[in-house]
């Protein structure tokens, strides 16, 4: 057998939902970073969202990057236009799962 150089691997595309579904199932805890305020996130589990990246966040919490305070807002629903980004606050519990 002769060698062939490096093995390809194939990289499987993960949807946008898929993962939003997967923080949903796992109730994972995440981080939103809003559209225009940099200086504001919020952070909650997702209990629902829909196809326009409408979000239910559940024990949400309101947290300024500048003074660091945080203000409960309890359970909120962020429509998609406002969302930036969304990432994992916790991100080793999911990769366990």
């Amino acid at each position: 057998m002769s060698y062939k150089g490096p093995q390809k691997v194939q990289k499987v595309m993960v949807q946008p939902i898929n993962l939003i579904f997967r923080y949903l199932q796992n109730r994972s805890r995440v981080c939103v970073w809003l559209y225009e305020n940099i200086n504001l996130r919020i952070e909650g589990h997702i209990v629902g969202f829909d196809e326009y990246m409408n979000l239910v966040l559940d024990d949400a919490e309101e947290y300024n990057i500048k003074t660091k305070n945080r203000r409960p807002l309890g359970r909120i629903m962020m429509k998609g236009d406002n969302i930036t980004l969304i990432q994992n606050v916790n991100p080793s519990a999911m990769d366990a799962s």
